[in-house]
């Protein structure tokens, strides 16, 4: 059976941590692939201020150099509020011989038990928690834990530091670093 874990997240922009989540799921976890899966609209958070297609590219341009590492639009392609049931009911359907693994980060393992019918999608899949610091486990549901190293990053810390003109170097991949610059995403100084 195909073994794939779906990391799933605005990706406003990729960051170094996504894909060491990633990695490291992989790895720990057996699974033949990761898809990367930018979301459209997240129930948790705002909407994203950078375009959708945008979004997509750089998640394209930071998974490129990985064979394992694949990337899925279906949220973006659907549009809508992305709840992880809806899109993993579509996902079944289209590969119902697949086994699912959905990586989250210690942040989200606290709000788990909130997520849209939670119920019917730990039927769907099994969840993989990677560690971020200042959070607290929530074990009302399985999950399968990864250790990875501390590194803490975020899309908000990234975009932060480009509006005021800081580097980001190695904070996120080059390729990623390049389009933003390219397509000034960020503000003036990016």
């Amino acid at each position: 059976m195909f073994k794939i874990g779906i990391l799933g997240g605005t990706f406003d922009p990729p960051h170094q941590g996504h894909l060491i989540m990633a990695e490291y799921a992989r790895e720990e976890m057996g699974l033949d692939e990761v898809w990367f899966m930018p979301s459209f609209i997240p129930p948790h958070k705002q909407e994203s201020a950078t375009a959708p297609p945008a979004r997509l590219e750089m998640v394209k341009r930071a998974t490129e150099n990985h064979p394992q590492f694949k990337v899925c639009d279906v949220e973006l392609v659907r549009k809508g509020t992305s709840y992880t049931v809806d899109t993993m009911s579509f996902l079944k359907e289209e590969y119902p011989d697949y086994k699912f693994f959905f990586i989250i980060g210690g942040d989200m393992v606290q709000h788990l038990p909130k997520w849209n019918r939670i119920e019917e999608l730990k039927q769907m899949v099994d969840f993989i928690g990677v560690e971020r610091p200042g959070y607290q486990w929530n074990d009302s549901i399985p999950i399968h834990f990864v250790d990875i190293p501390s590194i803490d990053v975020s899309s908000t810390m990234v975009r932060s530091r480009m509006v005021s003109g800081k580097s980001v170097r190695y904070l996120i991949p080059e390729t990623v670093d390049s389009y933003i610059k390219e397509n000034r995403l960020y503000g003036d100084h990016s």
